[in-house]
């Protein structure tokens, strides 16, 4: 015959805190690294976690002033999963997403537009910059 536990409560209250100790806030959105003088990166992430346990206490047909022994478990787990970089550029901020690898040419063409329009502006700055000179 089995009876509810008063030990699973704690021991699902043991597993949660220590899944609390090891999240906070830098592992959603992580610690910036400053590249440069001018460049930031920040990682930002995606967590799931999952946890369960059970347990009960076995009544032995032998009453002997002794407590019922207790039988039981509780386990948890959790991943982490890269979804973008915040990139703070000379005061702006640009949101490059972490994705699958395209699939199509023309998925690759798209992907490359953002970094093909920094060049480009780059390059027409660096020409005036010289052109002032």
């Amino acid at each position: 015959m089995l009876k509810m536990s008063k030990n699973l409560p704690n021991m699902l209250e043991s597993t949660i805190s220590k899944i609390r100790e090891m999240l906070d806030g830098n592992t959603v959105v992580g610690t910036p690294v400053q590249v440069s003088d001018n460049l930031t990166i920040v990682p930002v992430s995606k967590i799931s976690i999952g946890f369960g346990g059970g347990g009960a206490d076995y009544v032995s047909k032998k009453q002997n002033g002794q407590e019922n022994p207790f039988g039981g478990g509780v386990g948890a787990g959790m991943k982490v999963t890269p979804v973008a970089f915040l990139v703070i550029k000379d005061g702006n901020v640009r949101m490059l997403p972490v994705a699958t690898p395209a699939n199509t040419t023309a998925d690759r063409i798209v992907e490359m537009i953002p970094d093909t329009l920094d060049r480009i502006s780059d390059f027409f700055e660096s020409r005036k910059e010289k052109a002032q000179e």
